[in-house]
């Protein structure tokens, strides 16, 4: 194997070998391994915050970001936050939650098939029939403890992140909504009467309120944990931190637009990049690249970028520290608006 192929670990030559090995650790946006075995964290704001965060503790966003941020939790209105591919939009949700104490943030990823009722909760209907059916052969019916009993339905019911987070709570939770202009035409409008009201009805539970004891079920929450719905509506206390992002590929609506504090993030500057990577991979790192950060500064001015890319080429060219580094950091930066 020659000198420029050593970093390699797939070598494409058809015959097993250790190579696997040699394979270090995950940069830290990649490292799953920070979920605890209790399951209290999912090790997102690792992930997102950067490993290294302390190190870029001397860093402030600037002040119109944090009089946005702040507008937003005086006023108890969602934040909509728009800006190019790997401006930041979805980690400045992990770090007010991070900042704030507010708890993991709940995600809610948006797809050009999500609907609102995705959000809110889930209803396994097919399920609970099917348990009904087998306590009738087993000869419970619908006794009392029976599965698929009427006290037992909200074991059938999971909230979403959008209905986790509306739940009573004394100090609110940070919602992310992201890429929203990936939805389709009607999302933007069906979320309006929830975001506005703060609150939502569960029909399932709404119809048999009255069999329930106290008028209460107990539901799964998107975070995994058992809660108490009563009368089959969830009424927040204190307003979620709802951010929603956006690319910027579309429009969205006046009424959205006007119960929203609008927050553009504009092209990262050398300083803020250099933060970026120092939080994530060291002060070590963020040197090393130094170089590589002023390219992607550069090119940004005329292409569209990711600063995520830049992570990606500062951490491999580090860690594996190929001869032909310059070549490979410009295969993993490219372009995102080349034609196809």
């Amino acid at each position: 194997m020659t000198e420029s192929s050593e970093w390699l670990i797939y070598r494409g030559a058809g015959e097993p070998h250790d190579g696997i090995e040699r394979l270090p650790d995950p940069p830290p946006w990649r490292d799953f391994t920070s979920r605890d075995a209790a399951g209290s964290g999912d090790g997102s704001e690792d992930r997102r915050l950067g490993a290294h965060r302390h190190l870029a503790e001397l860093h402030r966003p600037g002040a119109e970001e944090l009089e946005m941020i702040n507008a937003a939790l005086y006023l108890r209105r969602p934040l909509l936050v728009t800006g190019s591919p790997g401006a930041g939009k979805s980690t400045l949700a992990h770090s007010v939650a991070y900042e704030l104490g507010l708890g993991n943030v709940l995600r809610w990823s948006i797809v050009s098939r999500s609907a609102l009722q995705d959000g809110l909760y889930h209803y396994d209907a097919i399920a609970r029939l099917q348990d009904v059916q087998i306590a009738a052969q087993g000869g419970f019916g619908s006794a009392a403890g029976s599965p698929g009993a009427v006290e037992g339905i909200g074991s059938y019911i999971r909230l979403g992140p959008l209905g986790t987070a509306l739940l009573p709570s004394d100090t609110p939770r940070v919602l992310l909504i992201d890429e929203l202009d990936k939805s389709d035409i009607d999302l933007p409008n069906d979320l309006l009467n929830v975001l506005e009201e703060g609150e939502f009805a569960i029909p399932e539970l709404e119809r048999i309120a009255d069999r329930l004891p106290d008028g209460e079920a107990e539901v799964l929450t998107a975070d995994g944990v058992k809660v108490r719905v009563r009368d089959g509506r969830v009424r927040c206390r204190a307003f979620p931190f709802v951010v929603l992002t956006s690319n910027g590929e579309r429009d969205f609506p006046a009424p959205l637009m006007r119960r929203c504090i609008h927050l553009e993030l504009g092209r990262p500057d050398h300083n803020r990049l250099a933060t970026f990577v120092r939080a994530h991979l060291g002060d070590e790192a963020a040197r090393a690249g130094d170089d590589l950060i002023t390219r992607f500064l550069e090119r940004s001015r005329s292409e569209l970028l990711a600063a995520d890319q830049l992570l990606n080429a500062i951490y491999l060219t580090d860690a594996a520290a190929p001869p032909s580094r310059d070549r490979l950091a410009d295969l993993l930066i490219q372009r995102l608006d080349r034609p196809r």
